[in-house]
């Protein structure tokens, strides 16, 4: 009885400091901290007694509105400092929440404005779940994802692609990639290779669609390569950068406005083209060499 009734304070306080940040209309950089409740998971797990799990399952759901609240925010100074806390607090309390790994390691390291761009933090997130579930290779193998993906480090991912490859109920296409990953590491058909396993052998169905969307990415670049071939001969030959893709079409250089995979019109601008507002493949990822 007395442990319910923590959980019943504990869960009105969270309601209730959650109402008045909606009410204020944000969350100010100085009240930020205030708002993650309980900052030690030491604290929180002895605060939870038996409902370890359903605290965790809110610290979660916190964590998914946190970060999708700031990468909707307008500020361009918007920071996610308390992703990492929460997503800390959230495994803490149920380390086998093999969701919040996956899913709170892509947060962590997808790059501003997208993200925070703390790779260093997705991979210690899943070096702590590989210490609570040393069996599972799927995370050994998605810390060489971050290395390859969003650190450009392949020697690091091929490292632990092989490390991934020596559990004994790893797949048989681990000990390859390892080797794929060394000898081409950073051209995109190795990255459509990782991405491809993926999206064909990932359990969660919404990870199998954040694969799918990476492999969007990847033609979108190829895309973008193949444009911007056109607008630099359309300048080589004119002295001029086309003002549109409408300049184009007259010019018999194009036969429609260029769209991306998703079907979003791209962005011609004096630097390049570019994906256009609105696009859900923004933002591409960073290349060490423009290489395929």
């Amino acid at each position: 009885m007395k442990g319910a009734l923590i959980l019943v304070v504990l869960l009105a306080g969270v309601v209730g400091l959650q109402a008045v940040h909606e009410r204020g209309g944000g969350r100010p950089a100085a009240r930020e901290e205030s708002l993650l409740y309980v900052r030690s998971p030491e604290a929180a797990a002895r605060l939870a007694l038996s409902y370890r799990s359903l605290l965790a399952d809110l610290y979660w759901i916190r964590a998914v509105q946190y970060y999708g609240g700031t990468r909707l925010s307008t500020d361009p100074d918007r920071q996610y400092a308390l992703l990492y806390p929460l997503l800390d607090l959230t495994t803490s309390l149920e380390p086998r929440f093999n969701v919040a790994y996956y899913y709170g390691s892509t947060f962590l390291a997808e790059a501003p404005p997208g993200g925070p761009g703390r790779p260093d933090l997705a991979i210690a997130l899943l070096q702590k779940g590989l210490r609570a579930q040393p069996g599972r290779w799927e995370f050994a193998q998605w810390i060489g994802f971050v290395h390859y993906w969003w650190r450009q480090d392949y020697e690091q991912a091929a490292a632990w692609f092989g490390r991934a490859a020596q559990f004994p109920n790893a797949p048989i296409w681990m000990a390859p990639l390892a080797a794929t990953t060394l000898a081409e590491g950073g051209r995109r058909d190795s990255s459509r290779l990782l991405w491809q396993q993926v999206a064909d052998t990932a359990e969660d169905e919404g990870f199998r669609n954040e694969a799918r969307r990476r492999l969007l990415q990847l033609d979108a670049m190829d895309q973008i390569d193949r444009l911007q071939q056109i607008v630099n001969g359309y300048r080589q030959q004119r002295g001029v950068l086309p003002a549109d893709w409408d300049e184009l079409r007259r010019a018999g250089s194009l036969q429609g406005t260029p769209v991306d995979p998703t079907g979003v019109p791209y962005r011609l601008q004096a630097e390049g083209v570019t994906l256009g507002p609105g696009s859900r493949l923004f933002p591409l990822p960073a290349e060490r060499a423009r290489v395929r």
